[in-house]
């Protein structure tokens, strides 16, 4: 299986996803190999983005970058769904020469042109259950607490127009209940949901949420891609394979 990777490189958080996984390709759990990795920030915009770029050097992959920032930034701001357009047929040159069986958005922060969405197979890691909440993971954390949810989990899911919402690959589950969270959220029971951000309690249970669900996720890419490249998930016709227990399988073996 070749994989396309595509990320903004704009945290610790995309070097380590991009770390851990090449290192489970070479340790033969994903079946496949990184064919490209597309970074949209050029050397010197940031400090974050070099240390991803000179970290796709350092584990001798194939890298192209063409920044955003850069690319007519004057039509961007007359006419941003044409500048989506321009940029991401400019992508979809860059990329050609190097075959991709699945397209990895992988803290990727623009949003893809419909024309690049109907060509590639992509897929996304979404921070909450395929009913979950929309947005980003802050505000799926807040959502979920204020509408006190006491389940949440995350999604690897195709990549479509609808956002964070095509089919599902994979999935994991995760209680937001139990001698950890109970007396948080017996706290957060008593305030407004307007007030919820002002609370301590509610802050505290906000860093505990995310923090579980942050370490399950990238055991979840890594498996996901392992589960493609042995055939058990089909690209073309997701079933929502559940993960959970794969998850804390491999999270109990590393404790």
């Amino acid at each position: 299986m070749l994989i396309g990777w595509f990320s903004s490189g704009r945290d610790e958080a995309a070097r380590v996803l991009l770390k851990k996984t090449q290192k489970a390709i070479k340790e033969g759990i994903i079946k496949g190999e990184i064919s490209f990795v597309f970074v949209n920030r050029a050397f010197g915009e940031s400090e974050e983005s070099d240390r991803f770029l000179k970290l796709c050097e350092e584990l001798g992959l194939k890298t192209l970058s063409l920044s955003s920032q850069a690319f007519f930034p004057e039509e961007k701001l007359k006419d941003k769904e044409r500048w989506r357009k321009l940029y991401h047929e400019e992508v979809m040159r860059l990329i050609e020469p190097f075959p991709m069986g699945v397209g990895v958005l992988a803290g990727y922060m623009l949003i893809i042109s419909p024309p690049f969405l109907n060509r590639f197979p992509l897929i996304n890691l979404h921070p909450a259950l395929p009913w979950g909440p929309k947005g980003t993971w802050q505000e799926v954390t807040w959502k979920l607490i204020e509408k006190r949810e006491r389940e949440t989990g995350a999604m690897i899911h195709r990549v479509t127009e609808e956002l964070d919402r095509g089919p599902v690959l994979s999935f994991f589950r995760i209680s937001l209940k139990g001698p950890k969270f109970d007396p948080l959220w017996d706290e957060v029971e008593k305030g407004e949901v307007e007030d919820l951000k002002e609370k301590e309690k509610a802050q505290l249970l906000f860093r505990l949420i995310r923090e579980e669900e942050e370490k399950r996720e990238i055991p979840l890419l890594i498996l996901t891609l392992k589960a493609l490249s042995e055939g058990r998930i089909k690209l073309e016709s997701p079933q929502a394979l559940d993960l959970t227990q794969e998850i804390e399988d491999s999270l109990r073996r590393k404790e």
